[in-house]
């Protein structure tokens, strides 16, 4: 397998080798492939992985995991990577992962967003929140802060000016960074504006208007573009013209519309160091209670195996209160109705010692001895790059500034290089474990009976072997996205079908995840609900060979043949 440094983050073509690596040293079980291409004309790659000696993986339940949709949360590819050579390297040598490859597939997706990684990665780097078309004019502006590297250092960072009212003062214990003034300071000390690091266009000699959502023309947001709930600009910032108009999500989306087989899917993100689960726009009171009991024994298992909290969107993470977020990646799950997490990567405040109790409103407001510990922890373990001392720039508009401040890509939105390969190491038992709870469909068994002259009673009997039913959620049965198992028969010339359908549907099977407990008062009325079976009379000579196949768009398929014999062992093949 490619030997790949997980303290680095991978260029766009670095990466592309690395993918084409993985497929040429393991064929058997990587397949690469090219759903679309970005704005830039970059292919976006998705890596197929499964065991093709099993069959193929349009034909196996499948999980689809993602990353790096915005453009500075570089870690997620990362963790794909380290994902992909953990399934490639467990292969034959830990028995869940072969259980999983030999069963189940994998679509990966490292890097949904190629052109804002490389604006992000860049020798001199330009920082946007996701895409890099520009937005919502096609133009870039005339007025305002342009966010950029003006000292030529190759990092982003921010500008402090001398001001009498500014905001900012010295911390008491450290001069070197600034904290917020107290709202009783008297005017006239040492204080500060501080903005980002960038030129002005049209400078007025009084205000510093900074248009966009990172200082630039490119304001979209690339995960406010999927279809459910999609709202237009005055509701909702970034979410693009309409729903899928960036070709990034759309390759995405008509993905996944192609890819029955999926049963779910996770989006890897940065920075909170906490799994994600709908519902985004409405409380948790408002959700099928099956598939809100289903999603809460997914997080408990994840809270096990990566060390991070599981919490809802609408109760935990809303950025303003009552403002929802919608046309997210949860798209998969509220109109496909498959289980889908967001995993936000990484929480910087959580490695500096700093209480984990608050994800969204701690950046607006926390004590200044949190600033303190942020510090002196970025000090410890990225000294000079998480925090980078002031110094002196001539800036050709606002006169003298300095420069310097939070670097905040180095170390809020990605761990510092020696310890990014243990924070994705948390992610590959609960992403495999994610895939294993998948339906399955299975053969039980296969009756012939002879009947007398040359007919045949034949009963194919299938089984859901998976925790999760068929259909996966009852959001699913509400959007009708699956049509239940089917079972086919294929005959031979001069064979005939006397009874039953050479297609018939089965119905919905379940698993045993909406099982109650041993000791609940609530019967279980369908023990036997992960069981079906089709049923045909044919007339055939004794010899004769006939097929039959049985398949469900998200359990799976199967096919199997059978010889017609006077007597059979038990009367089964």
């Amino acid at each position: 397998m490619p030997s790949i440094d997980f303290s680095r983050f991978p260029r766009y073509d670095t990466l592309v080798a690395h993918l084409r690596d993985f497929a040429a040293e393991r064929p058997r079980l990587v397949e690469l492939r090219v759903i679309g291409q970005s704005h830039e004309k970059r292919d976006i790659y998705v890596v197929v992985i499964t065991n093709s000696d099993t069959g193929p993986a349009h034909d196996k339940p499948a999980y689809w995991i993602d990353g790096n949709i915005h453009a500075t949360e570089l870690l997620a590819s990362t963790a794909c990577l380290y994902f992909i050579q953990t399934l490639l390297g467990g292969y034959s040598t830990d028995p869940d992962t072969t259980r999983c490859l030999d069963t189940r597939a994998f679509y990966i997706c490292p890097r949904v967003n190629p052109d804002g990684a490389e604006w992000a990665l860049a020798e001199h780097p330009r920082l946007v929140r996701s895409g890099t078309r520009r937005y919502p004019y096609d133009e870039e502006p005339v007025e305002g802060l342009i966010t950029q590297d003006i000292d030529g250092d190759g990092r982003i960072l921010q500008m402090r000016v001398a001001d009498p009212n500014g905001p900012w003062k010295p911390h008491p214990l450290e001069p070197r960074l600034l904290v917020r003034r107290d709202p009783s300071d008297a005017p006239g000390g040492e204080y500060f504006r501080v903005l980002p690091e960038g030129l002005l266009n049209n400078y007025d000699g009084v205000h510093v208007p900074v248009p966009g959502l990172a200082g630039n023309a490119q304001g979209l947001d690339l995960n406010r573009n999927f279809p459910a709930l999609w709202r237009q600009e005055f509701e909702q910032a970034g979410a693009g013209p309409y729903p899928t108009s960036e070709p990034e999500v759309r390759a995405i989306v008509e993905f996944f519309v192609s890819h029955p087989n999926i049963c779910g899917g996770t989006s890897l993100h940065t920075f909170s160091g906490a799994l994600l689960r709908p519902l985004g726009s409405q409380p948790d009171d408002q959700m099928i209670p099956e598939d809100l009991w289903t999603f809460r024994a997914q997080g408990r298992k994840g809270e096990e195996l990566t060390g991070y909290p599981a919490i809802s969107v609408w109760h935990d993470f809303q950025y303003y209160p009552n403002q929802f977020i919608s046309g997210s990646f949860d798209w998969i799950y509220e109109h496909l109705g498959r289980f889908t997490w967001t995993v936000e990567l990484w929480n910087p405040k959580q490695a500096a010692g700093i209480d984990n109790n608050e994800w969204i409103h701690w950046f607006r407001d926390h004590r200044v001895s949190d600033d303190l510990k942020m510090y002196t922890w970025a000090q410890q373990v990225a000294p000079g790059e998480g925090y980078v001392d002031w110094r002196p720039f001539a800036h050709p508009q606002l006169g003298p500034v300095e420069i310097g401040g939070w670097q905040r890509t180095a170390i809020f939105s990605n761990p510092p290089p020696q310890l990014r390969e243990q924070e994705i190491a948390r992610l590959p038992k609960w992403l495999l474990w994610l895939n294993l709870i998948g339906p399955k469909l299975e053969l039980r068994e296969l009756n012939v009976v002879a009947l007398g002259g040359d007919s045949w009673r034949v009963r194919l009997v299938v089984q859901n072997s998976g925790w999760l039913p068929s259909y996966v959620s009852k959001m699913g049965l509400k959007r009708k996205q699956t049509r239940g198992v089917l079972a086919e028969i294929a005959l031979p010339a001069g064979a005939r079908l006397l009874v039953g359908k050479p297609r018939e549907e089965l119905g919905e099977l379940e698993g045993w995840a909406h099982l109650h407990t041993g000791i609940s008062f609530w019967p279980n009325n369908r023990p036997t609900a992960d069981l079906a079976y089709a049923e045909w009379v044919i007339e055939a000579r004794a010899g004769t060979e006939i097929g039959m196949v049985s398949w469900h768009e998200r359990a799976g398929r199967i096919a199997t043949r059978a010889t017609l014999v006077d007597r059979l062992p038990d009367g089964q093949l």
